[in-house]
């Protein structure tokens, strides 16, 4: 499975705008700002690179569930469930 991004890249810094009332409430409560953008622009990536794969692979889908449809799946005579 290949990676979303290199984790090992160096950090690199940048200006944000968010919130201040969320700003100050995320520190008050000890959030480290960094890690969480971090996992939340992974969790988004992923989310966007698996939609950009569905739509550049919709016709194959497509066409796969309609093969199913009318013949069924590959195997389905040795399914016991």
């Amino acid at each position: 499975m290949t990676t979303l991004f290199d984790a090992n890249a160096p950090k690199k810094a940048t200006n944000l705008s968010i919130n201040s009332d969320l700003l100050v409430k995320s520190r008050s409560m000890h959030i480290n700002l960094s890690a969480t953008l971090e996992q939340a622009l992974s969790q988004e990536l992923a989310k966007r690179k698996a939609q950009k794969w569905k739509d550049e692979h919709k016709a194959g889908i497509k066409a796969y569930n309609e093969f199913v449809e009318e013949h069924g799946c590959f195997g389905d005579e040795f399914r016991n469930f």
